[in-house]
């Protein structure tokens, strides 16, 4: 009986210890069914923020995660606030005087703006903040990864909207401006015309037309973007994976991710103002009172659920957000910036030991990662000097081929190391470039334009892509090069000898992955479609669902899916497809 009892008393004691370590605390006093005299609101990823019309604050959820201390809901003091902005981990306010304030994590430097002035507007994203002066321009701190803070050239902006990785704004003629990741399409906005409001979602991004009707771009996985039958919408915000409109009648409508019940909207009534978060959506109702829908506070008291939370929310360390496929390897990045890997030569990467990671590509024999703070790592082999990347700075992307390494510059120039017989490296006139592609021995770019540069050898007319046109996204073959338009298809040129370039009646892909003599896309509905070498089965891809990513290698195709799990197919033989493990093997590994 003694050693039960000894038992359970150390149970307690580990979980407690456990909790003391994560550091989790969550503010549940303040409820927000019992808030009054609300003017706005906003939801962050685990915290509200009400403001009062009093000018005073008012926060409630988690406060303090994974013993980083953010303090996110440390907004008691706050005075003379006009504005409100719930970022990833930390809240913003704006004074009445035009200046911001700042509480919560400030890890990439996104609590950074005592020293802004003259602010009307602002926006805080998963780790920057975005500012708009009153003269019309936009200042931004933080995490810069993507080039999601490039927004210094921007002038007669009226709104703004800070996302996961990119930024958007609105210009006083209804036209709209985006920078930062296009993975998915988000920043696709070029074309959009009597835009009214607008709102940046993780990897979506909607606009508020003049009409009351509603356009969105960006991922689709959650059918967040399917608004089209949408009218006489007042307001919009978009969540993580949903997307939220309010009505000119006060009533609310919502769509996509719904897990947790955050679109579960249809009674509300006399709503002023709505926010979508991550797991919730909250409305605020006409008499200054605040309603909820989806994961509340009262919902994380078990420690059960707390862990559940952490397991499959992709912003943990034990879940994979990115995947790169190279000869006999396959790589996964956390979400805290480590690197997993399965497959050959793993003896010879010491990768285990990177951190701050916010990119990964696997080549032939090598394994390249991109740091946040715009530096570069690199293990393996090394025989044309393909990982001399030491000296590199200010990187917003890599890409990796045969043998050469290859790193976009933050202001849009292209460094290349490594083997250079076929002038694949010629890239130093390169400019306003936002994303490359290694081939086997060619480079290729892609012009913020939408056109397309490439260098090195084109025996296979592989580098034949000067009449391309509303291009968004690039992918480079061992001789061949596939280009995804801003309409959903794909073009390619070079080699065809595998059936490699058959991609012409492709439709609704948002991704692309050009492999040695396969190539993979990623349609909208999360499905994927694969044509060439089939040797290992490379392109038995038909049975995915729920995919957000995919990487097409020598002989074998991963797929990361929705829920941080990745999928792969192909040539086995060195174990590069043994990914079911992957998130599993961070927790014990790290």
């Amino acid at each position: 009986m003694k050693k039960i009892i000894l038992i359970v008393l150390l149970s307690i004691l580990l979980g407690c210890v456990i909790i003391g370590y994560l550091g989790i605390q969550y503010l549940k006093g303040n409820d927000i069914n019992n808030w009054k005299d609300i003017v706005e609101i906003s939801a962050g990823t685990y915290h509200t923020v009400g403001l009062k019309k009093d000018g005073t604050v008012v926060a409630v959820g988690w406060n303090k995660l994974f013993g980083n201390g953010t303090g996110q809901c440390n907004v008691g003091t706050w005075k003379d606030i006009v504005a409100i902005s719930a970022g990833g981990y930390y809240t913003m306010g704006l004074k009445k005087d035009g200046t911001v304030l700042a509480v919560g994590s400030n890890s990439d430097g996104e609590c950074n703006v005592s020293a802004w002035k003259d602010i009307v507007s602002i926006s805080g994203g998963e780790f920057h903040s975005v500012g708009l002066t009153k003269a019309g321009t936009v200042i931004a701190t933080g995490q810069n990864s993507d080039g999601q803070c490039a927004v210094s050239d921007w002038k007669d902006i009226v709104a703004i909207s800070a996302g996961t990785y990119h930024t958007v704004g609105l210009k006083k003629d209804g036209t709209v401006v985006a920078v930062g990741s296009n993975r998915s399409g988000q920043c696709n906005v070029g074309d959009w015309k009597d835009i009214v409001a607008i709102s940046a979602g993780r990897y979506s991004t909607i606009g508020l037309k003049k009409d009351g009707t509603v356009v969105a771009v960006g991922l689709n996985n959650f059918e967040q973007r399917n608004v089209e039958s949408w009218t006489d919408i007042a307001a919009i915000s978009a969540g993580d994976g949903q997307t939220v409109g309010l009505t000119k009648d006060g009533n609310v409508i919502a769509i996509g991710y719904n897990e947790y019940g955050q679109c579960n909207v249809n009674d509300w009534k006399d709503i002023v103002a709505i926010s979508a978060g991550t797991y919730n959506t909250i409305g605020l109702k006409k008499n200054g009172s605040v309603v909820c829908a989806g994961k509340k506070v009262s919902d994380w008291d078990s420690i059960v659920d707390i862990f559940a939370f952490k397991a499959n929310n992709a912003r943990y360390k034990n879940s994979i957000v990115s995947i790169s496929a190279g000869q006999d390897k396959t790589v996964g990045l956390s979400s805290s910036g480590t690197v997993i890997a399965v497959g050959s030569l793993l003896d010879k990467f010491n990768i285990y030991k990177w951190k701050d990671i916010v990119s990964v590509y696997a080549g032939m024999d090598n394994i390249v990662g991109l740091k946040k703070d715009g530096t570069v790592v690199a293990v393996g082999y090394n025989l044309w000097g393909e990982n001399n990347v030491s000296h590199l700075k200010d990187i917003k992307a890599i890409a990796i081929g045969y043998f050469h390494t290859l790193g976009l510059r933050k202001d849009g120039t292209v460094v290349a190391i490594g083997n250079n017989e076929e002038g694949q490296c010629n890239v130093n006139d390169w400019k306003d470039i936002v994303a490359i592609s290694a081939g086997g021995f060619h480079t290729v770019g892609l012009k913020k334009d939408g056109t397309v540069v490439a260098v090195g050898n084109n025996e296979e007319g592989q580098c034949d892509v000067s009449n391309w046109k509303d291009i968004v996204a690039i992918s480079a073959g061992l001789v061949y090069t596939i280009g995804l338009t801003k309409g959903g298809t794909v073009v390619a040129v070079g080699n065809n000898e595998d059936g490699e370039r058959n991609v012409s009646d492709w439709e609704n892909i948002v991704a692309i992955s050009a492999g040695t003599n396969h190539a993979v896309g990623l349609t909208k509905d999360g499905l994927v479609v694969a044509v060439g070498n089939n040797e290992d089965g490379e392109c038995n891809v038909s049975d995915w669902k729920d995919i957000v990513a995919i990487s097409a290698g020598d002989n074998h195709t991963a797929g990361l899916r929705k829920n941080g799990t990745v999928v792969a197919v192909g040539d086995n033989k060195h174990g590069q497809c043994n990914t079911e493990n992957f998130s599993n093997r961070l927790t014990t590994m790290y």
